[in-house]
Parts: structure tokens; sequence; C-alpha cells
């Protein structure tokens, strides 16, 4: 049985985006819809001259329309499993795949796979999804059941926003586990996709960490907004004479304290306590700083108070960096592109006055792809400083 969809029709000249395959359609390119559209159905988008180009999920905010298609498809078994197997292979051809160091990755980046509101990650035999939209959501049994055909995992956990939730819908779609224990460049983790952030660690800072640790041996190292202290650990393990790890969050002590003893690690120390008072009260002298907050903006609408936050940070870290720091400093706000981030920093260095070195610059893994349709999905901006 063919599925047909609800039809939305464009304004004329407002086809531009969808010819350049930008998945996203904002509301005000729309001419026309069905008065009984409900947020998350699925919708075909025509021309102005009544042409189908694409097939997308329709949302009553800024972006409409979250473009899954650039033509005529069905949403149908074939079609999430096509689209699990194409975004398998490529993590194949990067090796994460079976690898006999690293068992946790990004399996779907949202709109790097073509799956835009939808991220997909893997620890070891456990598998987490995480729907930003509720047509992604609406999908998630669908989506669940190719997931287990493909790569039959063990579990199939479901960490989509709490307001999708209705009717005690379980959380647990195949399985039973929250937490588990993965490897990463041959390094342990403890990740708690059930409670923990996101979706409960972070794939992304993979490389990243890995980078760290060529700066670490016989160096104190103080890691701000550790998190579950992935950072810490690389700097341990590379031989770091002393790491400090700061949270806010006692679960994040808890498991970054569990991490370093699942490596066997020492010298570190977990400072339970907002990150900015830490800053301003510490005495320590520290050699390399790792400072990866949350994201400040994630809207559009709030970059000018993200800037400010950014700023006075990286300002407060300069200025306490002594000469010869290496500061490893993040933004993963996807509304501060790397251009805006960079400027920050050099805004930052100003106010400090501080000479500050480019070392490097940092972004995402391979396994969070960015289409060059949709450079919005390059989220993550990093800079190694040299403080001189």
């Amino acid at each position: 049985m063919t599925q047909t969809y609800a039809s939305v029709i464009l304004k004329k000249g407002k086809e531009k985006s969808l010819e350049n395959f930008h998945p996203w359609i904002f509301s005000g390119a729309i001419a026309q819809k069905p008065e009984n559209l409900q947020d998350g159905d699925p919708v075909y988008v025509l021309s102005s001259t009544k042409e189908i180009l694409a097939t997308g999920i329709f949302h009553y905010s800024s972006i409409a329309i979250r473009v899954l298609a650039f033509k005529k498809v069905c949403f149908d078994a074939d079609f999430w499993k096509l689209k699990i197997e194409e975004a398998l292979q490529l993590r194949r051809d990067l090796n994460l795949v079976n690898s006999t160091h690293t068992n946790a990755y990004r399996l779907i980046h949202g709109e790097g796979d073509g799956l835009s509101g939808l991220i997909i990650d893997v620890y070891d035999k456990h598998i987490v999804m995480q729907a930003h939209v509720q047509g992604m959501f609406n999908f998630r049994n669908k989506i669940a059941k190719a997931l287990h055909s493909v790569l039959q995992p063990e579990v199939i956990y479901d960490k989509s926003e709490e307001t999708f939730f209705k009717n005690n819908e379980s959380r647990l779609l195949h399985g039973n586990a929250l937490d588990g224990v993965v490897k990463e460049n041959d390094l342990q983790f403890y990740v708690n996709w059930g409670e923990g952030q996101k979706t409960g660690f972070f794939n992304d800072q993979r490389d990243n960490r890995k980078l760290l640790q060529s700066y670490c041996q016989g160096k104190s190292v103080v890691n701000l907004f550790a998190y579950s202290g992935g950072f810490s650990v690389y700097a341990l393990a590379a031989g770091a004479a002393k790491v400090d790890s700061v949270d806010s969050s006692s679960k994040a002590k808890l498991w970054a304290e569990k991490n370093v003893e699942l490596n066997n690690l020492k010298n570190h120390r977990f400072f339970c306590e907002d990150v900015f008072q830490f800053i301003k009260n510490f005495e320590a002298e520290y050699d390399v700083w790792i400072v990866d907050p949350p994201a400040f903006a994630k809207r559009i609408d709030t970059i000018k108070n993200a800037m400010i936050g950014y700023r006075n940070l990286n300002t407060s870290v300069l200025k306490k960096a002594k000469r010869g720091s290496i500061i490893f400093t993040f933004s993963c706000s996807q509304a501060i592109d790397k251009e805006l981030f960079r400027k920050l920093i050099f805004q930052s260095a100003k106010q400090a006055m501080r000479q500050v070195k480019i070392l490097h610059q940092l972004s995402q893994p391979a396994d969070h792809p960015v289409s060059v349709y949709h450079p919005e999905g390059e989220y993550l901006k990093g800079l190694v400083l040299y403080v001189s």
C-alpha cells in the first residue's frame, strides 16, 4: 500500500534553498498548507507551480519543514533501514565499526546523515537515540526496528525531549540497561545514558581529547566544565603530574572519579563547584587548561548573551593563566560560528592584555559529518592557544 502525505506549497521563488539541497524550509517560505496539519506530520513540499520537490516533516516553528529526501518518498521501513545502513557504512569506512580501540561513536548526526532532527549514538552493544523534533519522535518505533535489524543491539534507549513522551511511553525500546562501560582510544569510560547529559557521553571530543595528550606529560592540568572527566582521563593517561576537574554537578563528580578508577589512574582531584567561582578563587597554577562549557546559545536569538558569556569566561581564564600555558577552549553553540568564536577569543585576549598564539583550530570528528549544503552542522569549534 502506497502512503500519501499532505502537501505544502511554497511561495514563488522560495524553491532556491531546495535547489541548493538545504534541508530546512522556514515558515516564511510557505504559501499554503492544509488547515488540519499536525505538528510532526510528514509532508510533500511543492513549488508554486505544484511540482513535488521534496518530502519532509512539518513543525509549527521557525524551521517549518525538515527535509529528509529531495524527491517524493515514503517514510516506510525500507526508508529508515537504508538511511541507517548508509550511515553505518560511513562509520565502517572510518574504522569505527568493530574497532578494537574504540566502540563508542555517532551513527546518525542529523543533517549530516540526511536525518534532520535525529541523533543516534552507539555505545558498544547499546544504542541511544535522541529526537529533537516531534516528527522524528513520531517515527521512533520504526527507527528502532531498523536499528535492531541492522545492528542487533542489546539495548535501544530513547533520550528524546521529555515533552514528547505521553501515556507512560517507555524510553527503553529494546533491552533494559541504563548504563555501561565503553572504550575510546583504549581508555575506558562509564556512560550513563539514563541520567547523563545529551546521550550520556561526548563522542564529539574524541579527537580533541587525543590531541590534548601531546601537551600533558609532566604537566599540571585543569579541566573546567569537566562533566564525567573525559579530558581529565586522557591527560592522566598521558602522564600529567596532576589533574583537577571542575563541575557543579555531584553526579559528574561521581562519574569522573569512576572513570579515573576504571583506568587505574591517580593524581586527580574533583572540585564540585561553580566554574566561574573556581576561577575567581583558586590559587594553584596550571600548565594546561581545558575550557569546554555547555552551549551558551541554543537559538539564534540568544547569540548576544552567549557572546558575553564566552568572552567573560575566556577573559577570566586568560587573566589567570601563567605565561607558557596551553589552553584548549571550545564552543558547542551552533549559533556561534567559527569566525565569531575566534573573534570572541581575540576580544578576550585584548581584555586580559595577554599575547596569545593559535596553535590548532579544532572541530568535531568525522563521525559527526557536516553536509556541504548545511554548514550549520559544524557546531563544535575549538582553539588551542599558547599564552606568552
